[in-house]
């Protein structure tokens, strides 16, 4: 032992190499410790009351030594953390750029080796992070931040360390709420988001956080709260996609060690196995139940209330048109979400909706999306009125027309009863339209409230369903909820009837006759005891008859005189069978819906296979979002109708008929499908269009000069013969 001392005795000027002796026997070498801690303790108390020292270089090599060998002489260094975090806050904007960063790295290398806990290292930083002004430090601790709680948050999540670091961000948020010039804020709603996004934190605190910095009077905070709610839920999911395609690709890695051919390499192909591994593993695990941000707001009613007061209805707020526009959104979400009443939002949005409103489009969009049927009438009235006379009408173009009857639409959609019957019959008029997207707007209108309402149309525009069906049909009144069903499960009824088919024809290969008797009583299983009234109507019911669909004549005019009268006598024979069809159409509807919910009692292996089949059949709904497709957020494209229009799109309809031609040989030439058949030689004429263009230079400029010369004596020749000169001897035609 006293050799390698002796040894190391040679360079105690080199830290490095007294670092590496040191970690080897930290005994021997105490002596060596203690003198460069002195050595520390009076450079420390140098940059203290000199924070713009000279030396800071030495003094930042002096850290980096003490922070990666202070854990082998804890007695001597138990104020080292805290002397480090003090010089931090009290001097970061005098210190020389290297010695803060060497001061971060310190206090995140006595992180790692736990000398310090990961709450001391976020109190020291986030003071530093709200308060310094260079920009090279504020994102070293933004990222040292977000990587200390991931890191900690890894394996399981850390209740104690995320309510500390989420109080003190709240804090921020509350502190700078009323002022418009704080911007501590800033860098919460900048942490909070980053966490979210990568799926650290999906509680309702979190919430709470962006909650307060919508409310902020800061703008740039506001913004970024405002942000959160209408975006980060889609980053969450792109994020996590991304990260799903992520991984080592093994045909990479085993082509890099068959050219490296070292025997590190078969380390590499055991480590990207070993992710692959548990990459497979973690999919096949049962996911949490992540809840969007929307849904997770203790009191939404009150959020949307306090959004509209503060940054919309007061007219001493100094927000520009893009923030409004920011906050309008977020409250019609909130609205349509939630199905709130906010009945001061239907005005404000009226004075917007004109064609020369600035993304106007936005603005239609909120229109719908603040819509839900528990909305008063009298306040959508207005609303679907302005619209109409604003964008739908005979002086406008057809873009503006389709998205003012797109609009109508989504309004309508989500609350019928805003459409009065007179305006409908007009807007329908626009169903002959020669512009096809005002065309295919107002047909979708129609389509609506024939499902709907159909007695506000007119008869011509009502179809046969919903003819055969109004007399069945209730009026809509306001309030009025539907009685519940189980989503899909007519998805389940199908599947059953198909596994029942698929039985019957196994067995009948098998057992001829008596399999159909065995599959009557495979229903009956689990019964026994169980006294059902049979239900006849499947087998007397079947297929019926109907002669021909030109019977059924439905008038295409408001008055039935004017009707032409060819077909009377079959109508006429007709009509009562007409009726029972239709009475019989909604009996078999209803039994449809109902036969399955009310003959059976549904296993959880029955609700296991209709979830199954909601997903195939693209039904099944994200945590978070809510059942009804009205309360999702409307598409900008949907309002333009997906018509594509303009000299600008001529590229794109050249090549959408390309590809249609692409395995298509109609437009080729015989010669060409000859030529193909088999290999052949070029001729001179393609061999001159392959040619290189520098070896065609000095023939192209002489035949241009050529031409020249040969078009100006035609010319003159025309201009004498027109003339009535006779052409001169060696003239050319």
């Amino acid at each position: 032992m006293v050799k390698r001392k002796r040894a190391g005795l040679v360079k105690l000027n080199n830290l490095p190499m007294l670092q590496n002796l040191i970690r080897r026997d930290p005994p021997s070498y105490r002596e060596e410790f203690e003198r460069q801690h002195g050595h520390y303790e009076s450079q420390r108390a140098i940059f203290m009351s000199q924070p713009t020292s000279a030396h800071a270089e030495l003094f930042a090599e002096l850290i980096g030594f003490m922070a990666q060998v202070s854990s082998c002489y804890p007695d001597l260094t138990p104020t080292f953390s805290d002397d480090l975090a003090q010089l931090l806050i009290k001097n970061h904007a005098a210190l020389d750029t290297d010695l803060r960063e060497k001061l971060v790295q310190s206090l995140v290398l006595l992180r790692n080796k736990d000398v310090i806990s990961s709450i001391t290292l976020l109190q020291t930083l986030f003071p530093v992070l709200t308060a310094t002004q260079s920009k090279q430090l504020r994102g070293q601790i933004y990222r040292t931040v977000i990587t200390d709680i991931r890191n900690a948050n890894n394996k399981t999540r850390n209740h104690k360390l995320n309510k500390t670091v989420q109080a003190v961000l709240f804090e921020l948020v509350e502190a700078g709420r009323e002022d418009k010039t704080a911007t501590a804020g800033l860098w919460a709603v900048k942490v909070t988001r980053e966490l979210w996004k990568r799926s650290v934190w999906d509680d309702s605190r979190t919430v709470e956080i962006m909650k307060g910095a919508s409310l902020s009077a800061n703008p740039k905070v506001m913004s970024g709260g405002v942000r959160f709610f209408l975006g980060v839920d889609q980053e969450k999911e792109d994020a996590e996609e991304e990260s799903d395609i992520e991984g080592p690709d093994m045909g990479r890695v085993k082509h890099q060690v068959a050219i490296n051919k070292k025997k590190r390499s078969n380390k590499k192909i055991e480590r990207a196995a070993a992710q692959l591994k548990r990459k497979e593993k973690n999919k096949n695990k049962p996911h949490a139940l992540n809840f969007s941000a929307l849904h997770l707001l203790h009191d939404p009613q009150g959020f949307a209330e306090a959004l509209y007061s503060k940054h919309l209805s007061r007219t001493n707020n100094k927000l520009n048109m893009e923030q409004k526009l920011l906050v309008l959104q977020l409250v019609s979400r909130l609205v349509g979400l939630h199905k709130l009443n906010v009945l001061g939002l239907y005005s404000y949005m009226l004075k917007y909706l004109t064609p020369r409103q600035r993304d106007v489009t936005h603005f239609l969009i909120c229109a719908a999306q603040a819509t839900h049927d528990l909305v008063p009438p009298d306040s959508l009235e207005p609303l679907v009125r302005k619209i109409a006379d604003e964008f739908v009408s005979e002086g406008v173009a057809g873009e503006v027309a389709t998205a003012g009857l797109n609009a109508i639409r989504e309004i309508c959609a989500r609350a019928p009863l805003a459409m009065n019957a007179t305006l409908l019959q007009d807007l329908t008029e626009y169903k002959g339209s020669k512009d096809k997207g005002v065309m295919m707007a107002a047909r979708s209108l129609i389509g609506l409230y024939r499902e709907v309402a159909p007695e506000m149309l007119k008869r011509k525009d009502r179809g046969k369903v919903a003819s055969m069906e109004s007399k069945g049909r209730e009026t809509l009144r306001y309030g009025e909820e539907k009685g519940g069903i189980i989503e899909g499960l007519e998805l389940l009824e199908k599947y059953k009837q198909e596994q029942k088919a698929l039985k019957h024809a196994k067995r009948g290969a098998d057992d001829g006759e008596t399999s159909g008797q065995e599959d009557e009583d495979d229903g009956e299983d689990g019964w026994d005891g169980w006294e059902l009234e049979e239900d006849d109507s499947e087998d007397e019911t079947g297929w019926i008859e109907v002669e021909s669909d030109a019977e059924i004549e439905i008038s295409d005019s408001e008055d039935d005189e004017n009707a032409p009268k060819k077909k009377s006598k079959k109508t006429d024979e007709g009509s009562g069978k007409n009726e029972s069809l239709a009475k019989e159409h909604l009996d078999s509807a209803e039994k449809e819906i109902s036969t399955l919910a009310t003959t059976n009692i549904l296993t959880p292996a029955d609700f296991a296979k209709l979830e199954e089949l909601r997903q195939a059949a693209g039904l099944e709904r994200l945590m978070g979002k809510s059942h009804n497709k009205h309360e999702d957020a409307v598409d900008e494209a949907m309002l333009a109708g997906g018509i594509k229009r303009g000299k600008s799109d001529r590229e794109a309809r050249i090549a959408a008929v390309a590809e249609g031609r692409e395995d298509r040989e109609k437009y080729k030439s015989n010669r060409g499908k000859k030529l193909a058949e088999k290999a052949h030689s070029t001729t001179n004429r393609e061999k001159a269009r392959k040619k290189n263009f520098l070896m065609t230079l000095g023939k192209a400029k002489k035949g241009q000069k050529r031409k020249l010369t040969e078009t100006r004596r035609l010319l003159k020749a025309a201009s004498d013969q027109r003339k009535g000169k006779k052409r001169q001897h060696g003239d050319r035609a």
